[in-house]
Order: structure tokens, then C-alpha cells, then sequence
């Protein structure tokens, strides 16, 4: 089996996650990893025995794919400089800082033939591999994705650093359009929102009350999907699933009560699963799990949520 010659644009905290990933993987041969910090670059290009570049245009001639691990505004020109030179890309969430950007980069790869996968990590969690068959007619869905300040993402707003994956989630899961949407937000340690909480009433009935926070002491990544046979709930960080159901037993009519039981879900490493796919679908030139237009979908509705916020709090000053 011929190699896959990948290289990672970005290592910083995320990024490196990706060149380790690689590192490993059968089948693929890490060419670089590019960063504009030439002592990052050297340091993390040492620990995976590859090569340190500090532009990201020296993997041109030496890479197949890439996957994108900077700041989202650098997310649009260096993605479409790699479709320029017939390159793959696996780029982080979200897909670009705005639609206009998201509209020129999926047409690119459209046009070229390329891969473009977006890095809605979450997709490829252990616990929603027993979620797809199980979700039906959900009247109301759930989440809560809260943690301390890192610092990181910290370029953008909470919606695009934290919720836009459950928003991400929530629409493939719903697959219904947007019909009204409520959002609230403020700022505590940044100059953008750093708590926000969206109210999503869909089309086919359904409504989804989203809360993220970057200035949480708890980390907690968890969605409750409200159904008619019962309540799943999703647990990202265990990767555990679990399914709450009314029960009614003989002589306690009056009674009922909801049990909970565990459905059993492997438990697996979400980055190294996504990075596998994305290899998968370069080398089979088939489409990626999360596309482009999934990653614009998300962003439209994130980008709204933000716009919403912004209205809400000039009409406090």
C-alpha cells in the first residue's frame, strides 16, 4: 500500500495532536509540520521525527494533505492556497470567519477535486456510535459544553470556539431548518462573548437550548435528547450513552417511574478515528463524514446566534 504524505499546518496545542496521530498511523508518512514559530515547528518535528518548516508553502511540493490547526481567521487563505496546489485538507473547526469564505472554499474543492473535511471533532465520538438508530422525532434536545479559561480559541467568540459543535450536532441530528431563534451572551476575561446560552426552534417542532462556557470551573461536554420512547443522554467526555425510559410496574400504576439503563458504546480516541477517516477519504477520493457544507451549515447558524447576542446587548448599553 503506497503511503499517504500528509503535513500539519499549525502546532499548537491542537496541532500537535494531529502530527502525533499521523506519526503513527499505517499507511501514512508525516513529510512536515509548519508553524510560524520556528522553535514550536523544530520541537514538535523532533518528537514525531519529521521535518520542521516555517511556511507553511514549503509542504507544497511534498505533501498530499495537510490538516489546518491555526487561528480561525488564517482558516480561509491558507486552505485555499493548499486547493491551489491540488491539496486535501482536514481544517479545524469552525470552517472559516464567515459565510462568504465558507461558500469560496467549498467551491474550490469542488472544482479541484479536493477533500475538504471539517474538524467537528465530536462527530466521531464513541458515544454517538449508538445514537444515530436510536434518535427519532426528537421533541427537545439539550447541551451543556462548559470549562475553564484556557486561553485558546480565545481569538473568537464562545459560540465559534465551543458551541458551534453541539450546534454542528444537533443539526445533523434534527435535520429540520431553523424556524425562530432566542440567544443571550456576555464577556467576562475576553472582548467577545465568553458565556452563551441559544434557544433553536426548528421547523418539524423540535426545540434545542444550547449553553457553552469558557469561564466554567466544571468541565463538562453533555447533551439530553428528549424523545417519545425517553431521554438519551450523551456524555463526551466518559464517551457513555445512556437511555431513560417511563416504567410503569404491575400495582404501582399510579406511579411510574424513569429507568435508566447504559447502552454499551466503545470507547475510542475521537481525534485518531477522524484523522483515519480523512486519510481514508484521500486515499478512496470519497467524501468526508463532516463536508464543507456541514461545516458552513454550522456556521450560519453560529454566526446568527452571535448576531443575535450582539443586537441583545446593544440594547442593554
Amino acid at each position: 500500500m503506497k503511503k499517504i504524505k500528509v503535513g500539519v499546518v499549525g502546532v499548537g496545542y491542537f496541532g500537535q495532536f494531529h502530527a502525533e496521530k499521523y506519526a503513527q498511523m499505517e499507511g501514512v508518512e508525516l513529510v512536515g509540520v509548519a508553524d510560524s514559530d520556528g522553535t514550536r515547528a523544530r520541537e514538535v518535528a523532533k518528537r514525531y521525527r519529521t521535518q520542521p518548516f516555517f511556511r507553511y508553502s514549503d509542504l507544497f511540493q511534498k505533501a498530499q494533505a495537510v490538516s489546518i490547526a491555526v487561528p480561525t481567521p488564517f482558516h480561509h487563505s491558507i486552505t485555499k492556497d493548499c486547493f491551489s496546489q491540488g491539496i486535501d485538507v482536514l481544517l479545524e473547526k469552525p470552517i472559516s470567519s464567515t459565510l462568504e469564505e465558507a461558500d469560496e472554499l467549498i467551491g474550490l474543492a469542488r472544482a479541484k477535486g479536493s477533500i475538504l473535511q471539517v474538524g467537528h471533532l465530536e462527530r466521531f465520538n464513541g458515544a454517538l456510535s449508538g445514537i444515530e438508530t436510536r434518535v427519532e422525532h426528537p421533541w427537545f434536545v439539550e447541551s451543556h459544553r462548559l470549562g475553564p479559561f484556557s486561553g485558546r480559541g480565545a481569538e473568537v467568540d464562545v459560540v465559534l470556539d465551543l458551541m458551534v459543535h453541539d450546534l454542528d450536532i444537533v443539526l445533523s441530528l434534527v435535520n429540520s431548518e431553523v424556524k425562530q431563534l432566542h440567544a443571550a451572551g456576555f464577556s467576562i476575561l475576553t472582548q467577545t462573548s465568553d458565556v452563551a446560552n441559544a434557544r433553536v426552534e426548528f421547523e418539524n417542532g423540535c426545540t434545542a437550548s444550547l449553553t457553552a462556557s469558557r469561564v466554567s470551573e466544571e468541565k463538562i461536554r453533555k447533551t439530553r435528547i428528549f424523545q417519545p420512547d425517553g431521554i438519551l443522554s450523551i456524555d463526551y467526555l466518559s464517551q457513555k450513552l445512556f437511555l431513560s425510559k417511563r416504567t410503569v410496574f404491575p400495582g404501582r400504576e399510579k406511579a411510574p417511574e424513569m429507568i435508566t439503563e447504559e447502552i454499551p458504546v466503545k470507547k475510542i480516541d475521537p481525534l485518531a478515528v477522524e484523522i483515519a477517516s480523512f486519510v481514508q477519504c484521500v486515499r478512496n477520493r470519497k467524501d468526508p463524514r463532516v463536508s464543507g457544507s456541514d461545516g458552513k451549515r454550522a456556521l450560519n447558524l453560529a454566526l446568527q446566534i452571535i448576531q443575535k447576542i450582539d443586537d441583545l446587548n446593544k440594547r442593554r448599553e
